[in-house]
């Protein structure tokens, strides 16, 4: 497959959380190093891939300002992580569909890369990131094909990430080189913790 007949990536930032652990706050909007957490999560990500869509239920206005086609969830009910997924599978352009949280801004710069190679590679319409021994399935890719399996489960009432991954026949793809990419800001600790680091760098 040549890079000209190879299908485009579309990726989406899921920000559609409640935001229960930061005291109901939007953390993808929290500064973060002078810029709203997203802002980086944006520069790093959107290099990556071929289209960029931003999962958002809440402050929608604000998350358009970053230019990129803001989706909520189908239902409004904050079903987590698959229902933003779910959002992106049915208006992507393209065949996969990468994701990544708004609250990860130093995620890896070759994602994308490495986690298409591995699909490919191995056959599968999933894989999902992998480091020191835990899995990281919001930072995942997977093909459209796998949407009326996705609309299934959550149908039936499942919400867990791996869980669907598994059924779906994910692949986990290493990154232990960059373990500390997966860095997440899940509250305040996480937060003032992060804040004292070096900011992400600019090589997105």
């Amino acid at each position: 497959m040549t890079p000209a007949t190879r299908p485009g990536v579309t990726g989406v930032v899921l920000a559609g959380g409640r935001g229960r652990r930061m005291g109901a706050a939007d953390k993808g909007l929290l500064d973060f190093h002078g810029q709203p957490i997203v802002a980086h999560v944006i520069r790093r990500f959107a290099g990556q891939v071929d289209e960029l869509l931003v999962n958002a239920n809440r402050n929608v206005a604000r998350y358009e300002t970053f230019g990129y086609r803001v989706l909520r969830d189908a239902t409004g009910e904050f079903l987590g992580p698959l229902a933003g997924l779910q959002g992106a599978m049915r208006t992507a352009r393209h065949e996969w569909i990468a994701t990544v949280p708004c609250d990860s801004p130093f995620l890896p710069v070759d994602l994308v890369a490495r986690l298409r190679r591995d699909v490919e590679n191995r056959g599968a319409r999933a894989a999902v990131a992998r480091s020191g021994g835990r899995l990281h399935p919001v930072f995942s890719i997977c093909s459209r094909s796998l949407l009326c399996d996705l609309d299934d489960y959550l149908a039936a009432g499942g919400r867990r990430v791996m869980e669907w991954f598994g059924r779906a026949g994910a692949v986990e793809v290493d990154f232990d080189d960059e373990s500390q990419a997966f860095e997440n800001i899940n509250g305040p600790d996480d937060l003032a913790r992060l804040q004292s680091a070096a900011p992400p760098g600019s090589d997105a």
